[in-house]
């Protein structure tokens, strides 16, 4: 990955290769990220670094800056039209995401070859044409329909993903201490797990989060998510050997409004958060590889795919219905190397950044689930156990303000010695929030407003457990 970002330097002509190797050499000695080694030898600032990472797209403005062969844009625009009637212009360019100057010249190309005609117009100005797609012309869509049925916004090459995805890389965001703490304020967690957290998102490095159920590993994976600065390019589609493959996704990627001019954005991209992809116990490994649809004919990209620049969260891993170590091969050289392959079912493999913060929550023994071989490779580990009886009346009095309840000392002592204290329930961090949630139910139920009393816990807790009785003495 560090590799790629100093060849793109090169080729910017925003080093020279001496500067480079010095670099790389100062990198081994000292560690730390190649544009901080960079920046310590004087041969970029801070502010080059950050304009090299904030550069939105430039929209081009004739075919060969969009990085495709012209045929591919000319059998889009057709397909496109084949269902929109008669078009200006303007109603392409919105369609395919490229400015009318390429559109322009693409059906200029179309008209002599006689696939469509302008129809009329309020000037003399191309942009001012009513387009038609002929009858030739609706016969050549269809025929290219058949062979590939994406309708969409122009794909980028993969040589501009590559770039888009160094360039952004989630191992140069920046955090603070106080980042950090504003960031888990909402959580009741101890100081030291605080000042583990940040280092370890900082480096971008895998992360395993591991103790038992109920004590807010996936609240944490969440956070962590919801922490990563910055915004992020992500393609609506790429191509790659003919084919394509869709990128963006509503449901991972969040949309941000950019402050740059529509026109001078190459709108193929899309600005969005930094992705978080969460996913469970129905991960499989042919989530983790193209997705080719057989009627539609192109692809999905996999799940680590759409994670580029932000986070994949594999939660209740362990509970997915392939062995876990299977799971964890696949994900060995992308992990180590920066780097993952794909293949197209032509059996053309490809190689795309893997620049994605990984974590592994699970309540799962890790000895349990992989050997020491793997574990070694997983730089940060986080054990997240039970609160403390501190911890746990901290979280408690939190649940109650939220809820607007007034927390009674007396009757979360009774709760202490009279339940926990006299069973084999362990403190959990879920605990209040549930106990207090059923105190809400039977309230609403009775119409009455909540209050934390004997009454209440005692009928909480005969619905919340399963199976544990209150021993004596």
């Amino acid at each position: 990955m560090e590799k790629l970002f100093g060849q793109k330097l090169l080729e910017e002509k925003i080093i020279t290769e001496k500067q480079l190797a010095e670099a790389i050499e100062r990198q081994r000695l000292h560690r730390g990220r190649l544009g901080q080694n960079l920046i310590a030898l004087g041969f970029i600032t801070k502010k080059d670094l950050d304009k090299i990472f904030k550069l939105s797209p430039a929209a081009p403005k004739t075919v060969e800056e969009t990085g495709l062969e012209f045929s591919a844009i000319e059998n889009l625009i057709m397909k496109h039209i084949l269902f929109m009637g008669e078009f200006k212009q303007s109603d392409v360019a919105d369609n395919i995401k490229l400015p009318i100057s390429v559109v322009d010249i693409v059906l200029q190309t179309l008209r002599r070859e006689e696939l469509v005609e302008v129809k009329g117009g309020t000037g003399y100005a191309a942009v001012t044409y009513i387009w038609k797609i002929t009858e030739q012309g609706k016969k050549r869509a269809t025929e290219l329909f058949d062979i590939c049925r994406y309708v969409g916004p122009t794909p980028v090459s993969l040589d501009a993903y590559r770039d888009m995805v160094i360039s952004q890389s989630i191992m140069d965001i920046e955090l603070s201490v106080e980042d950090v703490k504003k960031a888990f304020s909402y959580l009741i967690l101890n100081k030291r797990l605080l000042k583990r957290i940040g280092p370890a998102v900082s480096s971008g490095k895998a992360i395993f989060i591991y103790g038992p159920a109920g004590n807010g590993k996936t609240a944490i994976s969440e956070t962590i998510g919801e922490m990563l600065p910055d915004t992020v390019n992500v393609p609506y589609a790429i191509t790659v050997g003919g084919q394509i493959i869709t990128v963006f996704d509503p449901v991972n990627h969040i949309r941000v409004e950019s402050e740059d001019s529509k026109n001078a954005v190459d709108q193929r991209w899309v600005l969005t958060r930094r992705p978080i992809v969460m996913t469970g116990g129905e991960l499989t490994l042919n989530m983790l590889d193209l997705d080719f649809n057989t009627v539609s004919k192109f692809y999905e990209a996999p799940l680590q795919m759409k994670a580029n620049n932000g986070l994949f969260i594999a939660d209740d891993f362990g509970r997915q219905q392939i062995d876990p170590r299977s799971l964890l091969n696949r994900w060995i050289v992308p992990l180590e190397r920066r780097m993952d392959f794909l293949t197209l079912h032509t059996g053309m493999k490809f190689d795309i950044p893997f620049d994605v913060l990984v974590i592994f929550s699970t309540n799962i023994e890790p000895k349990e689930l992989v050997d020491e071989a793997f574990l070694r490779r997983i730089r940060y580990k986080f054990r997240i156990g039970h609160p403390s009886e501190e911890e746990y009346e901290i979280i408690f009095r939190k649940v109650c303000k939220i809820n607007g309840i007034e927390f009674r000392k007396d009757a979360f002592d009774y709760l202490m010695t009279n339940y926990y204290k006299r069973t084999k329930v362990k403190l959990n961090a879920c605990h209040p929030r549930d106990i207090i949630d059923h105190i809400i139910d039977n309230a609403h139920f009775d119409h009455c407003y909540p209050r934390l009393d004997k009454d209440g816990i005692d009928l909480a807790w005969e619905n919340y457990f399963v199976d544990v009785n209150v021993t004596d003495g």
